[in-house]
């Protein structure tokens, strides 16, 4: 616009109307402030959880007391190349909804499942996951080469010394859970166990989402050298899960949060 007003000698007014242009649109002057500290902010949250989207991202930043419209957060998310890789998924044809009853109170439902995952030389290991139906806090994540039905109830009885027990527990048919030792001790404990229908996982959803979580943020991340190391870095982002990581169905609040909540409510 400069070049036409020069060589042509007509006003800012002739030379917008000339090239189309409204002159409000050349006189506008930008009002957006310097974003670089919030870039490297978000930059720095995306790199230490490369597995959070831009909405987990915006509430971290509200933790912080960083107030950012969304919009704005995603804008920057954009340019700065941070989206989340995702794997496209077979489409199932057929794949029935089975309606989950809904826990009412924290230790009213524990849910159970297994996990796997190898070291860097090919070894594999079992991570045993239980999480409280209703809080989503992440009870357990047990890792050991192998699990007995011995084995899980110990890692129940420990979880129990701490808080108190469950009405039930969710699992699948796996030998660990129907086996006569596993029996005897729920009935021991007035613990009712339900199993879900074979071939039906999503019956045990709780725990089937707790576990994609697990292997999407943590298993799929991180190179483990050996069984010690596999422990303390599940077992870092279980703590951080439970105390940090804002879940969506209770309302970006972490589930320690909404179980001190809970608790002060008078529900827990």
């Amino acid at each position: 616009m400069v070049d036409v007003v020069e060589r042509h000698d007509v006003s800012e007014r002739r030379a917008c109307g000339l090239v189309g242009m409204p002159r409000s649109t050349w006189l506008y002057k930008s009002r957006r402030g310097n974003d670089t500290a919030l870039r490297m902010r978000l930059r720095d949250l995306a790199m230490s959880r490369p597995r959070y989207g831009y909405k987990r991202l915006q509430v971290l930043l509200r933790r912080e007391g960083i107030v950012v419209n969304h919009k704005k957060v995603y804008r920057l998310y954009v340019e700065e190349g941070l989206h989340v890789r995702t794997k496209r998924r077979r489409k199932l044809t057929s794949r029935q909804r089975v309606p989950l009853e809904a826990p009412v109170a924290k230790d009213d439902r524990w849910c159970m499942d297994f996990m796997s995952d190898a070291v860097f030389d090919g070894r594999r290991f079992r991570v045993l996951t239980i999480i409280d139906a209703y809080t989503r806090e992440s009870l357990a994540t047990e890792v050991a080469e192998r699990f007995t039905s011995q084995a899980v109830t110990d890692v129940l009885e420990r979880i129990i010394v701490k808080r108190r027990q469950p009405q039930s527990i969710t699992v699948d048919n796996g030998s660990e859970f129907t086996s006569r030792h596993f029996d005897h001790w729920a009935f021991g404990r007035g613990i009712r166990v339900d199993f879900i229908r074979p071939g039906r996982p999503m019956e045990n959803g709780y725990i089937e989402s707790f576990n994609g979580k697990l292997r999407d943020e943590c298993l799929n991340t991180n190179w483990f050298q050996c069984l010690d190391d596999a422990r303390q870095t599940i077992n870092a982002w279980r703590i951080d899960y439970n105390e940090t990581r804002p879940h969506s169905s209770l309302g970006n609040r972490s589930p320690a949060q909404f179980a001190a909540e809970m608790i002060w409510l008078g529900a827990g």
